[in-house]
């Protein structure tokens, strides 16, 4: 007798959205990002009521502040292992860790550190694919040439991964904070079943990058289709090509970066247009730019859109707005 096709695992609903209560973290909420306050130490830790509890230090920009929430339709389960503290249910599994740089002898050290966790974590755990990535360090752009702090960084995560991700590269975001304390926060999400890696076809994917950004390319994906058919936007910038366009012009740098995640809908098979649901996060370098983008995603996304708008530094020092997000998940 033919033997049987072994079947996915099952996965619940997620649904990651933006709230303004404060009150404690409902059954099956895996995760809440509370943005604006300072790391030093003790970004990631768990709620009293068992949800994984984010700390990040982006300073939120819109006049009401709204915490990140992510929920499944399922029990969530939390522990700690070292310095990665995690949460789990429904196949779904969100977990973060903080290293002092200080303790480590630089970011390219600290990177390397988090992300070896990092990969000997995810070795043993049921949702081995990790398909989205967050990164926040201090003065990412400080330094010059090859020993550019944000460099540093690629390198580093480079050599702590060894032979990489399961799969394929993660969607990522990579994002300067100004806490003065120098701490790496990497958080992500993984699932018990692969995602679809998706690039863009106006930029050249990020791990072929020519030498000119760093002898060690940057590791991630330009977005990644979850099993559950929805997108995770990597954070995205006016970049086309591998080129950084309209220097000095936050709002050409603004149309540039919509466009790009356009075209990273449109790769994706997605219907073009932005969400009412899944929540857009926008990270500008300066304050003072925010009249201009309120005023341009007044006019492009629906105004039921959740929005979180921080402040934080790109990647690239000529690079003055990111954007990173969701497509396509439920708004149950």
């Amino acid at each position: 007798m033919p033997k049987p096709v072994p079947q996915p695992d099952p996965i619940a609903a997620l649904h990651i959205g933006l709230s303004s209560a404060v009150a404690p973290p409902a059954t099956g909420t895996l995760a809440r990002l509370d943005f604006g306050a300072a790391s030093g130490r003790g970004a990631a830790a768990h709620s009293s009521t068992g949800a994984l509890r984010l700390r990040l230090p982006l300073a939120p920009l819109l006049d009401a502040a709204a915490h990140e929430v992510w929920r499944v339709q399922a029990a969530v389960s939390t522990g700690q292992r070292d310095a990665i503290h995690w949460a789990r249910g429904g196949g779904w599994l969100v977990a973060a860790l903080e290293l002092d740089e200080a303790a480590h002898g630089g970011i390219e050290a600290a990177a390397a550190a988090a992300y070896a966790a990092l990969h000997a974590f995810q070795a043993t755990q049921p949702e081995r694919h990790v398909l989205r990535v967050w990164n926040y360090f201090a003065d990412i752009n400080a330094g010059t040439g090859d020993v550019e702090r944000y460099k540093l960084f690629c390198a580093g995560r480079s050599r702590g991964l060894g032979d990489g991700f399961v799969g394929a590269y993660p969607a990522a975001t990579a994002i300067g904070h100004h806490d003065p304390v120098r701490g790496l926060i990497v958080y992500w999400l993984a699932c018990v079943q692969p995602g679809t890696r998706v690039e863009n076809p106006r930029q050249l994917s990020a791990w072929r990058y020519p030498r000119q950004y760093g002898p060690t390319a940057p590791s991630f994906a330009r977005g990644m289709r979850l099993p559950n058919g929805a997108l995770a936007i990597s954070g995205t910038a006016s970049i086309v090509g591998h080129t950084s366009l309209h220097a000095g012009d936050f709002s050409a740098q603004l149309q540039e970066s919509l466009a790009n995640i356009e075209a990273l809908l449109g790769a994706a098979g997605m219907p073009a247009g932005f969400d009412a649901h899944a929540p857009l996060k926008v990270y500008l370098r300066h304050a003072e730019d925010l009249p201009a983008l309120r005023a341009t995603l007044a006019r492009r996304l629906p105004a039921t859109t959740p929005l979180q708008i921080v402040l934080g530094d790109v990647c690239r020092a000529e690079l003055l707005v990111e954007i990173d997000g969701w497509r396509g998940l439920s708004g149950a």
